[in-house]
């Protein structure tokens, strides 16, 4: 039952993980990939581009800048919880957290989710997760009550307007009505998509951040999908929408946005500033890419809004046309749709 008072003693944040050196990279992709039936071809030229930027993704480095922000911000805010951190699939695994907090005499926490989006990989499958870790420590795991959705804080939408700002500084002016902003996500199954708000809140956020930022076309288009070339997944891919927009002579620059990512994952570095920035040199597009929110003040500041809305009762921040998130997930939300083995 979710706690809507100063009773919690930390703050746990939960991430996807990532490997840190080439040893790694194939453990970790093995986590990932546990338990889908995805052939080992697929897994070593992933695995390539890890090793592309040596072995090393971005996301925990990251994760470890966002956690010393939220320190900061709840240092300043005079509140005193301590911040935890467990991932998905590397060190520091959620088990091993879980533990380190059960011994600490943690016995609630909040949960802080890096994701911004309700779908089944990005919200229930990481409380699953929490699930599972907490079965693992056994007696006295503490539990953890999920931080609501936030795509629509109007905090983390200054924060993406802001960075599209100052990408935008990279374009001359006198372009920018012939400048075209693309907000990517991670491409999931439609079956997947079928069975949460995935697509509705990305429209919804991107909407707003184009608002936020001036008059300028927008799309939104998806990237990364990892399934079965017969398995439907959402789209346009980013790179078929760029080369049909390119097709219309119609924008000179693309501002490339991954509004679905809140700090560089490997997506963000081999598929956008690799991949698509190739294909954007080849067809002739001067593409910028927006950074994504990481260690953004109005970010941070926002989740430590979240931290309060559960805390103090403060009010529940929201813009646009959808209203705040639910605190607690209904049994049926953000169903896998995998069909039952």
């Amino acid at each position: 039952m979710t706690q809507h008072s100063s009773s919690y003693d930390a703050l746990i944040l939960v991430s996807f993980g990532g490997p840190e050196r080439p040893e790694d990279v194939i453990p970790f992709l093995e986590n990932v990939l546990r338990g889908k039936r995805v052939p080992r071809e697929r897994l070593l030229e992933v695995a390539e581009h890890y090793y592309h930027f040596d072995g090393v993704s971005p996301i925990n480095a990251q994760n470890r800048a966002l956690i010393a922000a939220i320190q900061s911000e709840l240092e300043v805010q005079q509140i005193d919880l301590p911040v935890y951190w467990g991932n998905r699939n590397w060190h520091p695994m959620l088990p091993d957290t879980l533990r380190e907090m059960k011994k600490d005499g943690v016995r609630t926490a909040l949960g802080f989710v890096t994701s911004a989006f309700s779908s089944y990989s990005g919200c229930r499958q990481y409380r699953e997760n929490i699930n599972v870790a907490q079965e693992d420590v056994g007696e006295g795991a503490p539990l953890i009550d999920k931080l609501r959705v936030f795509y629509n804080h109007p905090r983390f939408i200054r924060a993406v307007a802001d960075r599209i700002k100052t990408a935008l500084i990279q374009v001359p002016t006198d372009r920018h009505a012939s400048t075209l902003l693309v907000y990517t996500a991670h491409s999931i199954p439609e079956s997947m998509a079928q069975h949460c708000q995935y697509v509705p809140q990305l429209q919804e956020a991107s909407r707003l951040a184009t608002e936020a930022v001036g008059s300028f076309d927008s799309e939104l288009v998806y990237q990364s999908r990892s399934g079965p070339p017969t398995q439907p997944w959402l789209e346009p891919d980013v790179g078929d929408a760029l080369r049909a927009v390119h097709a219309t002579g119609k924008y000179t620059d693309v501002v490339i946005i991954p509004i679905g990512f809140l700090s560089d994952h490997m997506e963000v570095l081999f598929d956008l500033d690799f991949e698509v920035k190739s294909l954007c040199q080849e067809i002739g597009f001067n593409m910028v890419r927006a950074e994504t929110v990481g260690v953004h003040p109005e970010f941070v500041g926002m989740i430590v809004d979240l931290i309060l809305e559960r805390t103090t009762q403060t009010e529940r921040l929201a813009i646009g046309q959808f209203g705040p998130q639910h605190d607690e997930c209904p049994v049926d939300c953000c169903e896998s749709g995998r069909k039952p083995t």
